[in-house]
């Protein structure tokens, strides 16, 4: 028999939209809002949340009742998962986990100066996802929270490179530094010699 165990917190509205969604399965009554911790990512976790048969759940989970809702936590997840809440927000369900995996050890610190903790997030997250396009992002300079980037390689005068530069580079380094204001690209884009279209 599983563990009866509140692992995490959930608020009424996530509660509600989960029972939404598994009111619309055949078998409902019987799935459980499966939580994991599938792997780090960046400074946080990835999770897997899935509807599955509570029948399932192993002997050393974590099952948690809220109201109707059956919340089965795997045993390699309860310490990661620890006083998390599950919440809605605009995009749907989401998770505040006080837990964080251990930090990449290229990582130079939450207190180290915004300058070197971009630079490594370009270094070790960036550039090695937009070198496969022949691309390269390089950090310029920083003024207050916000950063000036220059893109190269095939990021260069590349009619995707502001695709590129929102939804990849910033967003990798929002990740990684919370309190990064705007990202300002410098580059001269029509000097671009070998784009990837």
């Amino acid at each position: 028999m599983p563990q009866d165990q509140q692992v995490i917190t959930i608020t009424e509205e996530a509660l509600q939209r989960v029972l939404e969604v598994r009111a619309a399965e055949d078998d409902a009554a019987e799935l459980a809002l499966s939580l994991a911790v599938a792997g780090p990512r960046g400074r946080g976790w990835q999770y897997e949340l899935a509807l599955v048969p509570l029948a399932d759940a192993g002997e050393e989970d974590a099952v948690g009742r809220y109201g109707d809702l059956p919340v089965v936590v795997p045993a390699a997840s309860v310490s990661l998962l620890q006083g998390a809440s599950l919440r809605l927000d605009e995009g749907g369900l989401a998770l505040d986990n006080p837990n964080r995996p251990p930090a990449a050890p290229w990582w130079p610190g939450d207190d180290a100066p915004l300058e070197a903790r971009a630079a490594a997030v370009l270094d070790h997250e960036i550039n090695p996802s937009i070198a496969g396009h022949g691309g390269w992002a390089q950090l310029v300079e920083v003024e207050g929270n916000d950063v000036h980037l220059s893109l190269g390689g095939g990021c260069q005068g590349c009619g995707m490179a502001q695709v590129t530069l929102r939804h990849g580079i910033e967003a990798g380094l929002r990740h990684w530094i919370p309190e990064l204001g705007a990202v300002l690209d410098v580059t001269d884009h029509a000097s671009g010699e070998n784009p990837f279209y």
